[in-house]
């Protein structure tokens, strides 16, 4: 899907610079404002801020479709962030060599969470062949969950579902990355900031996973998801 930059008052390159640079390096709005001013862009963090929220789903809804396939075992966690002084959940999968499969922030860690979050790896990655999860109690509800789904669509063999803990230290290694990005942000003050900032933050993590289109410098890849 082309993303229309129409109406925007800055080139569609600057506007791309700037949402890659802040989810992809530790900087805030603010000295992501003077690193443009220097280089003469004025733009306020505002205007930056908005940036970020309005594109960073979009692109991350190429990426999650773009990125290159990925393997059958799956990892899947989730891990807290915080907004607006409450905890919410990140959830995340990653197959058995750390590649992401996808993400979903939710303000619940539940059965309908986790279902959805199943369901929708799903729709977007295909079918694996099992999935290692944590001893949660509601993950686990979501994968029969999901596996009902499946059988009922005439699908024979349900997805192996794998209860032990030390074999997510793939997924729960790749939370730091996460987390290490955004812990200078000292919470979101929305839910919807949080959650299109994460998208961002996950497409720049896939690039230096080498998930997009290697060769081309990481800004250039970030770019053509724009395309």
């Amino acid at each position: 899907m082309m993303i229309s930059f129409k109406g925007a008052q800055f080139p569609k390159e600057v506007i791309l610079f700037a949402v890659f640079f802040y989810v992809r390096y530790t900087v805030s709005y603010r000295d992501l404002e003077e690193i443009l001013a220097e280089r003469g862009v004025q733009v306020d963090h505002a205007t930056l801020n908005r940036w970020v929220t309005k594109y960073s789903p979009l692109i991350a809804a190429n990426a999650r479709r773009r990125k290159a396939p990925t393997h059958r075992s799956w990892r899947m966690d989730e891990t807290y962030i915080q907004v607006k002084g409450d905890w919410v959940y990140l959830y995340r999968a990653v197959d058995k060599f750390g590649k992401t499969l996808d993400f979903m922030l939710s303000k619940r860690r539940n059965k309908p969470a986790a279902t959805k979050f199943f369901a929708r790896a799903l729709e977007v990655n295909g079918l694996p062949r099992k999935i290692v999860i944590d001893r949660s109690g509601a993950n686990t509800a979501g994968m029969n969950a999901v596996n009902r789904m499946l059988k009922s669509f005439g699908c024979p063999i349900p997805i192996e579902m794998v209860r032990i803990k030390y074999l997510n230290n793939m997924v729960e290694q790749d939370h730091r990355t996460i987390k290490k990005r955004i812990r200078p942000m000292l919470g979101f003050k929305s839910f919807a900031s949080a959650s299109a900032t994460l998208e961002g933050i996950e497409v720049a993590n896939m690039i230096r996973k080498g998930q997009m289109t290697p060769g081309l410098c990481p800004f250039a890849q970030f770019a053509a998801l724009a395309a």
